[in-house]
């Protein structure tokens, strides 16, 4: 989909205010996003504040086309939204390390924590069927729906799945070979 056929209105006014404002995108976006790369460190991150700062200039650009430097509003609008984020997830942190961990939540054992380093040797599509279906309890047709795949398809990942597991679960001296939540049938 084309920024053109996203921000048309079908008036005259409305095309006009579109063919200017793509024209405005395409040939600034480049900029913006390398400056907001410079500022935040993450490719990602500079992408998502620059597609917010915008749209946010979209919907001012009546007044914002008219500014000797559109793309410096936008950057500064970039700027601002990337310190707020920056700020809110420093608040956050601060709130878990004055608060400490959940104290409700109790550890993982060492089943758990050999459990996980299992899964992390596995392929993705392994890996997602196992955890779908054993431990977040889907059936073996919602993780087909999930995963866009035919219901074999997912029974096959949970075999080769469990398979691999199996090895990589016994070679932990403290742990137990099996264990029905994890190695249970489909």
């Amino acid at each position: 989909m084309t920024i053109e056929s996203t921000l048309s209105w079908g008036n005259t006014v409305a095309e006009t205010a579109t063919g200017d404002f793509a024209d405005f995108y395409r040939s600034s976006y480049s900029l913006v996003t390398a400056q907001l790369y410079a500022l935040t460190g993450s490719t990602a991150e500079a992408e998502e504040v620059a597609q917010e700062s915008f749209m946010r200039a979209w919907s001012r650009w009546a007044t914002i086309s008219g500014y000797d430097s559109p793309a410096a509003w936008v950057i500064k609008v970039g700027t601002r939204l990337a310190v707020s984020r920056w700020r809110h997830a420093r608040s956050g942190l601060k709130a878990i390390v004055r608060h400490g961990p959940d104290e409700s939540a109790p550890e993982p054992g060492p089943y758990s924590v050999a459990v996980v380093a299992a899964l992390k040797q596995l392929p993705m599509a392994q890996r997602r069927a196992l955890v779908l279906h054993h431990m977040g309890g889907m059936s073996v047709a919602e993780v087909a729906a999930l995963e866009e795949v035919p219901e074999g398809t997912v029974k096959a990942r949970l075999s080769r799945g469990r398979t691999a597991l199996a090895p990589l679960l016994a070679d932990e001296a403290s742990t137990p070979t099996k264990s029905p939540e994890v190695l249970g049938d489909a």
